[in-house]
Order: structure tokens, then sequence, then C-alpha cells
């Protein structure tokens, strides 16, 4: 089957690209061009013209790209037309008159270029990531993964083991003879120092899912202290409804922002209080579960109502920002045993003192996204596999006796199964779905 789709954004633009790939790419060509196939990787201009009408659709550039030499390794090739609607449904509406042409599936064209072996799956969500990033530091990390050194790490893991594997089986496979003392010695060291090197790559504070998915900030604290006005403020736009009304605010409320390049999901809740009314009740629940959840707290009180006895927990944590609004009414009403809070004293209403609040965010962000290690999870996928990797290892560690090396291989084939899972040296089909289908249309 050939695909095709609309590769560059939707809406009105210069130019638009639209990409075919499969086995019927040159009859496409051939159809909408009326002209010989130009030299491949070779940007020639071109007529495209319905292939039933004989109209003209538009002029542009056509780019071939034999197979296996191309980005899905069949052949394919990309149409750079303008970026009206009109020229875009006409072309979509030329090709699909090529018998074996469909629209491709999100994420397809990268979906090919990996089932052909042109790209692994690190690679293939290092694409995706790319495509999504919306600030600095997500661009950076995605090409990191691109440039391959997390590839390169989780194979030279999983051969390891697999150098191992060879010579436990080695010794099922011939029972009879015994199996030299030091190879033995050597397995258990090289298999504590594989399991130590993967706990390392664990204990990295998931820098990698943070910078992918946003640095998450939770707003708590009482009704009508300023929650809202502080999301609205930070984000710069009004996003929550504010009113002098306690309990305008019953469900979690986000904004994605970025903070001096990093990525951060704001997020407003519930005002804290004893409330009867059950959807009230239901939003302070969700606002203390994210609060959890959060990666940071900023606990917002006011001169009149400083109760920060619910947050008790949270201040002890170290990921609480303790900040008391609306100085501007009763800064003489705060209590001295807040002090030891170091709290941040601001009015959102005059604008007073918001500067040293978000620069006391921005440290937070540094903080928690700068490493000394080299960061390799991106995603809960790696990190999963590579917890059920260890737990094999250390399930092999636990057979002693030579009896026991049957289930021990098994231990070792799982284990390194695991590893294989993140880059895609397995089968592994039941989780290219979730992972294609995050990308867009024509890529």
């Amino acid at each position: 089957m050939t695909i095709y789709a609309l590769s560059s954004g939707p809406g009105l633009s210069g130019i638009a690209v639209i990409r075919v790939s499969g086995p019927d790419t040159k009859k496409v060509l051939e159809y909408i061009t009326f002209s010989p196939i130009p030299a491949p990787k070779v940007a020639s201009l071109r007529k495209f013209i319905n292939p039933r009408t004989k109209i003209l659709i538009d002029e542009g550039i056509l780019l071939w790209f034999p197979g296996p030499e191309s980005y899905t390794g069949e052949d394919m090739a990309e149409f750079h037309v303008h970026g009206s609607k009109a020229v875009i449904d006409a072309m979509h509406s030329s090709i699909s008159c090529v018998e074996g042409c469909r629209m491709a599936e999100p994420g397809e064209f990268t979906k090919i270029a990996f089932q052909n072996g042109k790209i692994n799956l690190l690679k293939a969500e290092s694409i995706s990531d790319l495509i999504s990033s919306e600030t600095e530091i997500q661009r950076q990390q995605a090409i990191k993964v691109m440039s391959g050194k997390s590839s390169d790490k989780f194979t030279s893991l999983r051969k390891r083991l697999l150098k191992i594997l060879s010579n436990v089986e080695a010794k099922i496979d011939f029972p009879e003879d015994d199996l030299p003392v030091d190879i033995l010695k050597n397995i258990y060291l090289e298999l504590k120092s594989i399991k130590e090197e993967i706990k390392l790559i664990l204990n990295d504070g998931r820098v990698g899912e943070r910078i992918r998915e946003g640095f998450k900030i939770a707003i708590v604290g009482p009704t009508n202290v300023g929650k809202s006005s502080l999301l609205n403020y930070l984000s710069r736009k009004d996003i929550a409804i504010v009113s002098e009304i306690a309990g305008t605010t019953r469900d979690v409320i986000e904004a994605h922002l970025n903070l001096d390049g990093f990525p951060v999901i704001l997020s407003d809740t519930a005002g804290i209080r004893d409330s009867k009314d059950e959807i009230e009740k239901k939003g302070i629940k969700l606002a203390l579960k994210r609060a959890e959840n959060a990666d940071l707290i900023i606990i917002v009180v006011e001169p009149k109502n400083v109760d920060i006895s619910k947050f008790l927990n949270e201040l002890s944590s170290n990921k609480a920002i303790l900040v008391i609004n609306k100085i501007d009414l009763a800064f003489d009403k705060i209590s001295k045993d807040i002090k030891k809070y170091n709290p941040i004293y601001i009015s959102i209403k005059e604008e007073k003192n918001l500067d040293e609040l978000i620069k006391i965010l921005k440290e937070n962000l540094k903080n928690k996204f700068i490493s000394t290690e080299e960061i390799y999870i991106t995603r809960e996928r790696h990190r999963i596999n590579l917890v059920k990797c260890v737990e094999h290892l250390e399930s092999f560690e636990e057979k002693k006796n030579i009896e026991d090396f049957d289930k021990a291989a098994e231990d070792l084939r799982l284990a390194t199964r695991y590893l294989g899972m993140i880059v895609g040296k397995v089968d592994v089909e039941e989780i290219l779905g979730s992972i294609f289908n995050d990308f867009c249309i024509g890529k």
C-alpha cells in the first residue's frame, strides 16, 4: 500500500509539503506530473496536474527519493506546493485517484521507517518529541536522543547480557562439562556491574520525563486568597475566573508555560476549606491530589487568614513555597511564627514582589532540571522496562546453584528482552500503536 499525507503544518502557509511513500510512488509522480521521474534527491520544478481533468493544480518543487535510501526505506516523494487549502485538497484528491494509494495514519511514515530498520524506537520517539517541543530544553533533549547516545547505551548493556546468557546456555546444553570457576565468578561480577549501571540510570530524579512532560507546579491554599489571580498573572492571560465569591474554582485549571526555556504545567486548584457542597468537596479532593503529585507547590494565603495547618507536611518536604498575598491590606497581622517558613510577601493586585516569586520559581526549575549524570530515560516506558530488567537480574543472582541454571537462564532472557524493548530489538508490536499514535499525520 502507498500512503500520502500533508507533512507540513495545517493552515494557510507559503509552502506546503505533501509526502508520498510506497511501491506505487513512481506511478503517482507519472500520473500527476505527466513528465519523466526526476533525478534522485534533486529539487525539480514541475507542473502538478489533475490526472482526471488534466487541469493544472499548481506549479512547485518535486523531490524523488528511491528506496531504500529514503526516510521510510521505501520509494518516497515530496510535493512542495503553495500552502492554500484548495491546493492541498486538490493534490490529495489527485493522489487518491491512483490505485493502491490511501491517506496515511498518524505517525505511519515513521512507523514504516522503524519497521524497515531505518530507525529504532528511541529515535522514533525523539522525532515525535522534537516535533512537539515547545521549549529550548525540550528541543535539546530530543536532539540528544536522536543522536543515538541513549540507543548506544542500552544496546551495549544488552550485548553484555547476551554474552553472559551464551555462557549460561552453554552450561545447560553441555551439563557434563564443568564451567570454569573463573567464568562463573566473572558472570556474577559482570551482572552486578550491569545491574548497578542500570540502577544509576534509574536514579536520575526523573529529569528526562520532567523535561518532556513539563515541570508540575500546583497552586493551593484556602478560598479567596488569589490563587486564580496568580495563575492568570504567571500565564499572562485570563485563564481562570476571578471572583470575590468563595469556592469559584472547583476543578483543576492548567496552563502550560515556558519559563526561561523550562516547560511548566501550572495548576490552579479549588480552595481548601470545610465544605458541604458535594461538587466543591470533589474539587478539594482533586486539589489535594494534584498537590501530592506536583513537583513544586505554591501555597497561597493572606494576612487575614494565615492558616497553614493543612499544609505543614508540604512545607516540611522542601517542595513548597509559602506565598502571602494581599500584603497591601494587612501586612502587620502576619504572625512571627510564619517567618520560619521564609514566605514571599506579594500583592498581585498591585504587582508587588511578583518578580521575586518568579525568580525563586526559576531557581527551583534549574535545580530540578540540572543533573550531573547523563540522562537516558525520557519516557515512563523506558523506566518500566529498566525496572523489570533489574528485577530479573536480581532474581538470577538469587540462584546460586548450578542446578538452578535453567531457571536462571530464563531470568537472563527476560532481562535481555526488557532491555531490547527500549530500542525495539524484540517483538514490540503491542507498544507500537501507543508510540506512533502520538505523531501528527504526515510524519
